[in-house]
């Protein structure tokens, strides 16, 4: 069974698969996919960059996958997987999602993992406010 893909692309959203947390939402097209199952890690298609990239490729926190599944349109994908390492997001939290909205704007309700500078560089530094 096939993923169904829109301008190419299926979205992945990664689940912890021991906390039920969700870690973050990325991209796949069918390369990605295919690498995905082949490797048994996440790979993304990058559309800024134009180009398949395996989490972790450059900060060591991988995801290995656990269990993949897809909705019942088949136009959304859902991966459990288990983080080897401190976080997910660029930005050194667990998770992509550490912020909330509130009526009153921007909460970030989550602590850093990790310094995001030492695992990245400053490339990768985006502002927080």
């Amino acid at each position: 069974m096939e993923p169904k893909y829109t301008d190419g692309l299926v979205p992945a959203i990664i689940q912890e698969r021991h906390s039920g947390k969700v870690l973050m939402l990325g991209y796949m097209n069918d390369a990605a996919y295919r690498q995905t199952l082949s490797s048994g890690y996440v790979t993304f298609f990058s559309r800024s960059r134009q180009k398949l990239w395996t989490k972790g490729e450059t900060s060591g926190h991988r995801l290995r996958v656990r269990e993949l599944r897809v909705d019942c349109d088949h136009d959304a994908l859902l991966i459990q997987a288990d983080l080897t390492g401190p976080g997910c997001c660029h930005l050194g939290y667990k998770s992509c999602f550490f912020r909330k909205l509130t009526p009153e704007g921007e909460e970030i309700f989550l602590q850093r993992e990790f310094d995001p500078a030492a695992v990245y560089g400053d490339a990768k530094q985006e502002s927080q406010t």
